[in-house]
Formats: C-alpha cells, structure tokens, sequence
C-alpha cells in the first residue's frame, strides 16, 4: 500500500523520475512557458516552487542547494548563425525569477489545460507558466494607443456634427 507517499511513479525508475523532473524544471526556467503532460506538470509543480522559494534567499547556501537540485546547464541563443551563450539557469533563477517573486508568498506557477491531446497515447496536454511574465506583456499591449472602431468614430462625428448644428441655431434665434 502507498500510505502517504507524494509524487506520482509516472512509470518510471526513481532515477529517470529524478533527471525528468530536472530536466523539466530546467526548462520551464530557461523558457518560462512549456507544454507537458497533466501528469508530469502536476509532478514537477512542487519541486519547480521549492526552488524558487529557496532562490529568494539569494545567499550562498540557497546558491549551493539549487545547484544540487538543478543541472546548471548554459542557455544559448543563436544569432546570426552562431551560437551565443546568454548565461546559465542558475544564474537566470537567481537573478531574474527569484527577485520577481520576493512580495509573493508562493503559487509561482500555473497550469493550463490545452484542447489539443498528444497524438499517439491520447495524453492531456498542459501549459506550465511561471506567474507574472503576462503582466510584462500585458503593459506592452496597454503602452499602445487602442483604435476606435470606424462605426464609433461615424457616430462621434454625427454627434458632434448636430452639436454644432444645435449652437448655431440657438446662436441665431438669440440673435
């Protein structure tokens, strides 16, 4: 019997659970955004929000410990054809995502059920998001100037129009 006992078995060793669970947090740092499975999002939700609890600590010993639970592995981007290293998900944990977080007493991530299922097993596909990085995008969005549509800008001009049309002839009755 499995009396108290987190984590789901995924069916899967304890060692490959350990390197996938790694291996995911790694890259929901690196991206901030990944599609998985319900059940490996569920599994990795925990572990993804311990390190970030540890990360707002900020000191050597939070440094160490993440480095223990992480593979500290380079990001890269290619640009222009070469390949240029952008820094380290430890390094971006610690120095990006933590201090966003610093006001905010957990729930850092979120999961999103996707319509569309895995094609081959029928699998419950799901995005895994870091908190907070839509209100970045959203204070872009809202930076530019909304357009009025074009039935609202007919009727404004008719509105002023008889407006106008109203206070020049009361202009000369009064005259």
């Amino acid at each position: 019997m499995r009396h108290r006992i987190a984590g789901g078995q995924l069916n899967r060793t304890s060692a490959h659970r350990i390197a996938m669970r790694r291996n995911i947090a790694a890259a929901l740092f690196e991206h901030e955004t990944i599609s998985t499975t319900l059940q490996k999002a569920k599994h990795v939700k925990s572990f993804v929000e311990k390190l970030i609890t540890i990360a707002k600590k900020g000191n050597l010993t939070a440094r160490r410990r993440a480095i223990a639970m992480l593979p500290d592995r380079d990001i890269v981007e290619e640009i222009d054809g070469r390949i240029q290293k952008k820094g380290t998900i430890i390094g971006k944990l610690f120095s990006e995502i933590a201090p966003r977080y610093l006001d905010r007493a957990g729930g850092y991530t979120r999961i999103i059920k996707l319509a569309k299922r895995r094609l081959g097993d029928n699998g419950q596909l799901v995005l895994l998001q870091l908190v907070g990085q839509e209100a970045e995008t959203e204070a872009t969005q809202k930076s530019g100037k909304k357009k009025a549509s074009k039935k609202k800008a007919a009727k404004k001009t008719k509105a002023g129009q008889t407006e106008e049309k109203q206070q020049k002839t009361e202009e000369k009755k009064s005259e």
